[in-house]
């Protein structure tokens, strides 16, 4: 029979408390300094008070549409400040507790290191949370995305590359929870396809994609070719914001449009039919060109083509009226060597890695099948970083 333990004595040794507490809290002092920074929390909170005179006039709705200008700022600054706020206690109150805990001994440390763990858990993700929101400074980030994409050099494989890229945002957008509207698809000759169109619906949709916008280059060995050599092909990714109602934004002359109708094909959605119901419209003026097909009528595509539309010539109108032409398309550049924003190697080594932020990875098949946040996040943090250079 074992022998019981001392009576004054512990029934079971204590376990050592969990090393790193105090560097964790430290480190997400840092992280919270540097949101109040980014989030400018000193001018929120000036604004704040401000706008709570405002919202609180009683003759604010009399102007509807400064009345939700002021509505909306008052709540984002809210939210910023007092999301800042209740973090700073939470980890104000961790951290006196622990220096407590450290004063009495290890036992009291390990009595309350449950309590630490989860508020540094809690802390760190709503960080995580403010970090990414922060990274959406574009004036339409938070909007839904028009996508483009077109195969470039590289012939058969271009086409199917292209396939591939549009398979992987279909993916990406799933994984997110977003909604997706494939409005145009044309086939490539032999395989694959030549572009492609889709509306990608979801909380900043525009502002994610827009880490993807350029040339994206793809090596690997070809199954187009009977000798299965390696072979480099490019396809580029295009986007734009897209808002529902632009009326009051972009006027659109009948007599500047040509409108086009042909007979639908393809991959697309479930609804493409053998009929001319296909539409492509060009904005003569501008030489834009956009089409739809995948509605179930004539009438339908050309609605669904009219947003499209109105929503690049909105973005022109922005380009013109900031004299940035690349302020929200990015570089218009030739899709073939020495353009692309990020190469896909298949062979013979795998690897992804973005020419932009460095930022790469060797797990090409899982980016392949849409895991592309990471790649994402990393060029909102450079995006925010050389904005501030």
């Amino acid at each position: 029979m074992a022998s019981k333990p001392p009576v004054d004595g512990p029934s079971a040794p204590l376990r050592e408390p969990r090393e790193g507490i105090a560097a964790e809290l430290a480190d997400l002092r840092q992280r919270l300094d540097a949101a109040a920074e980014y989030l400018h929390l000193d001018e929120q909170r000036s604004a704040l008070v401000r706008l709570e005179v405002e919202v609180a006039a009683p003759e604010l709705w009399s102007d509807p549409a400064r009345a939700r200008e002021v509505t909306t700022a008052y709540g984002r600054a809210k939210s910023d400040v007092d999301a800042l706020d209740d973090l700073a206690q939470r980890l104000g109150d961790a951290s006196e507790l622990h220096e407590l805990a450290l004063e009495e001994g290890p036992e009291a440390v390990m009595a309350i290191a449950d309590e630490l763990d989860a508020t540094i858990a809690h802390v760190g993700r709503a960080l995580g949370d403010l970090e990414l929101r922060s990274l959406f400074s574009g004036e339409h980030d938070e909007r839904d995305a028009v996508a483009e994409i077109h195969a470039g050099a590289g012939g058969t494989d271009a086409q199917g590359w292209a396939e591939m890229m549009l398979r992987m945002y279909l993916r990406w957008a799933e994984r997110r929870g977003f909604s997706v509207e494939v409005d145009e698809v044309s086939p490539g000759q032999e395989a694959g396809i030549l572009s492609a169109t889709f509306i990608v619906r979801g909380p900043n949709a525009y502002g994610l994609l827009t880490a993807e916008r350029g040339v994206h280059r793809l090596v690997r060995m070809s199954p187009y070719d009977s000798q299965h050599r390696r072979q480099t092909s490019f396809a580029s990714f295009e986007v734009t914001p897209f808002l529902d109602d632009l009326s009051d934004e972009v006027q659109i002359d009948d007599k500047d449009l040509r409108i086009d109708t042909y007979r639908s094909s393809g991959a697309g959605g479930q609804h493409v039919n053998v009929t001319d119901s296909a539409v492509r419209i060009t904005h003569l003026p501008t030489g834009v060109v956009v089409s739809c097909q995948n509605e179930r009528s004539q009438h339908q595509n050309k609605a669904k083509a009219m947003q499209i539309l109105a929503a690049k010539l909105a973005e022109l109108q922005r380009e013109e009226r900031r004299n940035e032409m690349s302020a929200l398309t990015g570089p218009q550049n030739k899709v073939e060597w020495g353009s692309q924003i990020r190469s896909y190697v298949l062979a013979p080594y795998q690897l992804v890695k973005d020419l932009r932020t460095e930022y790469e990875t060797g797990n090409v098949e899982v980016v392949l099948d849409g895991d592309l946040e990471d790649f994402m996040v990393a060029y909102l943090r450079w995006r925010r970083s050389a904005s501030a250079d």
